[in-house]
């Protein structure tokens, strides 16, 4: 069953939300005709990442689309960059049509089509898709955010950290990138940690639905990578910085690669983690050291 619209988010918002998550759903069909066939299309691109015929089907499902519903907006994709570099100035739309290329390879489900909306450096809309379940995460800033799920939209809130069992910090990982110096940072944190791999996108929408506390990404990732499930993440109540503790933002101009990150259900764990920030973690939560550390 398709998602609906929202008819509680009022005008113009509501209803570019829900055209956008009826884009992410025509694509997800797209991407899964592919994965049920033996045969994905396979190719290495220049970067030497893989590409499947689901990414560029997506792909041209929806730029069509975006252009068609939106023809005010540049739509920026991985698939279809054309000798692009920086992000354009003015509204536009960041792509990955199909987010966990190598997870889609493994068929292991956890891949994700993403759109996010552009403006003024920020996410204001985004959407994210999982082919697999059908499931659809949808966000707006200063809105809320929600999750398609079993035939309702349910509002999505990130949680008070830690909230893994005994007090432990839930952090998730990529399954496909974990670089050493993030094995060796997780490590030196005065905290103790239950950590779990997760492919694309997906780990910003766990936090934002409270089932996860900390997303740390050091190593590459580009815009359209992060886009959509850090708008879904805010909305929700959640954060994404740098290293310097700003948000992370996608001003005109700005080079497409991300710098390293971490996305936060609870502003505190900020300085908790030693980021610089406002926000005082709570005292006394993090008084023991042990660790779970698992991936999944």
């Amino acid at each position: 069953m398709s998602a609906p619209g929202l008819p509680w988010l009022p005008g113009a918002t509501g209803q570019a939300l829900a055209a956008l998550c009826g884009v992410v759903e025509q694509a997800a069909g797209e991407v899964m005709v592919v994965y049920r066939q033996a045969d994905v299309g396979q190719q290495t691109k220049a970067d030497r990442s893989p590409v499947t015929q689901a990414d560029l089907r997506a792909d041209a499902l929806i730029r069509r689309e975006l252009e068609r519903l939106f023809p005010e907006a540049e739509v920026v994709s991985e698939e279809s960059l054309h000798g692009r570099t920086a992000l354009p100035a003015g509204a536009h739309f960041l792509v990955d049509p199909l987010d966990g290329t190598r997870e889609f390879i493994g068929r292991n489900g956890e891949f994700t089509v993403n759109i996010a909306r552009i403006e003024d450096g920020r996410a204001v809309l985004g959407v994210v898709g999982l082919p697999v379940t059908g499931e659809v995460y949808a966000g707006a800033a200063g809105q809320g955010a929600w999750v398609w799920r079993d035939g309702t939209w349910t509002p999505l809130h990130a949680v008070a950290a830690p909230s893994g069992p005994d007090g432990r910090l839930r952090v998730l990982h990529s399954r496909s990138h974990l670089a050493p110096a993030l094995q060796h940072w997780l490590h030196a944190l005065p905290m103790p940690l239950q950590c779990e791999a997760a492919g694309s996108s997906l780990k910003f929408c766990r936090i934002a639905e409270g089932r996860a506390d900390l997303y740390p990404r050091f190593g590459p990732t580009s815009a359209w990578d992060t886009a959509a499930g850090q708008c879904v993440l805010e909305a929700a109540g959640g954060r994404v910085v740098d290293r310097a503790g700003q948000p992370l933002r996608y001003q005109p101009g700005r080079e497409l690669p991300n710098p390293d990150f971490f996305a936060l259900g609870d502003a505190g764990l900020c300085a908790a983690i030693g980021l610089p920030s406002r926000e005082r973690p709570r005292p006394g939560i993090w008084a023991r050291r042990s660790r779970s550390i698992r991936s999944g």
